[in-house]
């Protein structure tokens, strides 16, 4: 069936009408936008520059730190046009394009801390053979598998919205162009979109959220039973914690969000849900990761100390 799309843009409504909450929110978001640029990008950098930093652990931060710069990037700017702006519109072809980075970014990301909860179990319940297990084409092919299946699981999203009929109204009620915004304003049968929400894309988020679970499951249980040693327990528990509260910061408000997949559910609540992974987490990431594990402290003041001593001479 030939696409009959009339609408050849849409007007994102954000996220307040008041203008006296326009530039205070303009400020907050300004500077959590780049509070994660800034973060992250050092971690990355630091990564790269430290070769003792180069082990699977850290080479999956930095992908993460990555996906993080992008995945933030993919809205906040617009966001932060719109709180200048009385009038926020973006064409057809760029809504699309926003929501597919959006998917992609943040399925691969939710894959990919997985992955990461994989590395550790390995790690710590079969130390002896991490080596092999966790080799670097291990690594990289991991790397390679989460960042496409997340591009294709958003390029189903992407086509499977492209075929469907808008022909007004045209206001979306989000300060970006997510699935399920956009789907409340069809004009044709949505039934397909949204089982595909419900069946791919909540398997995905459930499928790695089980992954994650069960590996720290299988850790938790390994280190109560079979190690002994308090201090052992304690170095295990270090290299885990960060991780898990960036698992919870990014899981808790997803799964709200994406399992009641009703396209009239975008509510003020599921607003709040979406800020808080696409925009808040990316900016606190760097600093749980900078603040709970010492080998990345420890590398940022060393490169900061470098830095300063390049700067003297």
């Amino acid at each position: 069936m030939e696409n009959q799309t009339v609408v050849s843009e849409f007007v994102l409504l954000g996220l307040t009408h008041l203008l006296v909450l326009q530039r205070p929110l303009f400020i907050l978001f300004l500077l959590l936008y780049v509070t994660s640029l800034l973060g992250n990008g050092a971690i990355i950098a630091v990564v790269l520059a430290e070769p003792w930093l180069h082990t699977p652990m850290y080479f999956f931060l930095g992908n993460v730190s990555c996906l993080d710069i992008f995945y933030c990037t993919v809205t906040i700017p617009k966001m932060l046009v719109s709180f200048l702006s009385r009038r926020q519109t973006i064409s057809f072809a760029g809504c699309l394009a926003q929501l597919h980075f959006f998917h992609f970014l943040g399925s691969s990301e939710a894959m990919l801390l997985a992955v990461m909860a994989y590395d550790r179990y390995v790690a710590i319940c079969n130390p002896l053979r991490y080596r092999l297990v966790m080799s670097p084409q291990t690594c990289l092919l991991l790397a390679v598998a989460t960042w496409s299946s997340g591009f294709l699981h958003a390029l189903m999203h992407t086509v499977m919205i492209s075929q469907v009929n808008f022909c007004g109204p045209n206001e979306i009620q989000h300060f970006f162009c997510d699935i399920k915004p956009l789907l409340s304003l069809a004009c044709s049968s949505i039934h397909l979109n949204l089982t595909l929400l419900n069946i791919i894309t909540g398997g995905i988020g459930l499928g790695s959220f089980a992954l994650t679970l069960l590996s720290y499951l299988y850790i938790i249980s390994f280190l109560l039973l079979k190690v002994r040693s308090q201090k052992s327990r304690r170095k295990a528990f270090s290299t885990c914690i960060s991780h898990l509260m960036v698992v919870a910061l990014l899981y808790v408000p997803v799964i709200f969000n994406y399992m009641l997949s009703s396209a009239e559910s975008s509510s003020e609540r599921e607003l709040v849900a979406t800020l808080m992974y696409s925009v808040v987490t990316p900016a606190l990431n760097p600093l749980i990761y900078t603040l709970r594990n010492q080998e990345v402290t420890s590398a940022l003041r060393k490169a900061l100390r470098r830095n300063c001593f390049l700067g003297k001479e």
